[in-house]
């Protein structure tokens, strides 16, 4: 395999106007496919635009839940058949007690091959009413140009490294991250953080302004070459206004990367991180709102 080339389908939604947002997905992803795209990311749970407050305000967080069988989600199942392209399609999904915030990995055969739903879910805010996910998955998505592992967190994930390091280890090559929050100095160097020390890439599709500042951004995961030689790890980053950026990822390149330098799994102690799955919290750390 030489290259995976993911398009950030960075947008405006229209809000809780589903269809809306379907026509609109469906625009971009078209838009993408033309640029030879074998992957379109979404940015976070698209099918509500990420409308928390509109959704609490009028009591729709269960109404406006979807799942797998639901019209906004096989229309692009059928889409992704039919442009034979990859789609990462986010969506406010339909779960046994709260919604839970969701990303579904379709293949180029219209079949799902991953759902994650987001673990760190922000209990400071509205997400408290969703359910959080508790794993990190990991699937061999097999594009024309050959099988890449990809692995998926959500906006808030990012931020924690652990979410990062579990997808590593749990073999994924390329961390793709819908998003909806503003992107700036300090979020942007920590993403790439992220692919820096599991040496992955990474992906991440923000929402357009007004509604975000977009700045969707991704990085190869390669940070030297031949005798140290400092390498720019930044793809592509865009600006604030919609568009359909193109990060292409070189996979050989990083499969070779992978297998000579020192960071991911490489020279790790695990018997020395015990404290890490410690329950305990103590200040200035506790929240009572905090689910663990």
């Amino acid at each position: 395999m030489n290259t995976l080339n993911v398009a950030l389908l960075q947008m405006v939604s229209s809000g809780l106007d589903q269809d809306a947002n379907l026509r609109k997905g469906e625009e971009f992803c078209r838009k993408a496919a033309e640029k030879k795209a074998d992957v379109a990311l979404f940015p976070e749970m698209w099918n509500v635009g990420y409308s928390l407050g509109e959704l609490d305000r009028q009591k729709l967080w269960r109404k406006k839940a979807i799942d797998k069988t639901d019209g906004f989600f096989t229309h692009f199942q059928a889409t992704a058949r039919e442009l034979n392209m990859a789609i990462v399609i986010t969506y406010l999904e339909r779960w046994n007690d709260a919604p839970r915030n969701s990303a579904s990995v379709i293949d180029r055969h219209g079949q799902v091959i991953l759902t994650y739903a987001k673990v760190h879910t922000c209990e400071f805010d509205l997400e408290a009413n969703l359910t959080p996910g508790d794993n990190y998955p990991v699937a061999e998505l097999n594009t024309v140009n050959g099988p890449v592992k990809i692995g998926v967190m959500i906006c808030y994930d990012r931020e924690f490294p652990e979410s990062a390091r579990v997808l590593m280890l749990n073999g994924a090559e390329i961390i793709l991250t819908p998003n909806a929050c503003g992107l700036d100095e300090n979020r942007i160097p920590q993403f790439k953080t992220r692919a820096y020390e599991n040496m992955v890439g990474v992906a991440m599709t923000n929402y357009a302004s007004p509604q975000e500042n977009g700045q969707s951004v991704a990085f190869n995961g390669m940070a030297y070459g031949e005798k140290g030689r400092v390498l720019d790890m930044l793809l592509v980053q865009a600006g604030e206004q919609e568009e359909i950026p193109i990060a292409k990822f070189d996979i050989e390149m990083l499969r070779e990367y992978r297998k000579r330098e020192t960071w991911g799994n490489a020279y790790r102690k695990p018997s020395s991180y015990s404290i890490l799955t410690s329950m305990d919290v103590k200040e200035p750390f506790i929240r009572k709102d905090s689910r663990r």
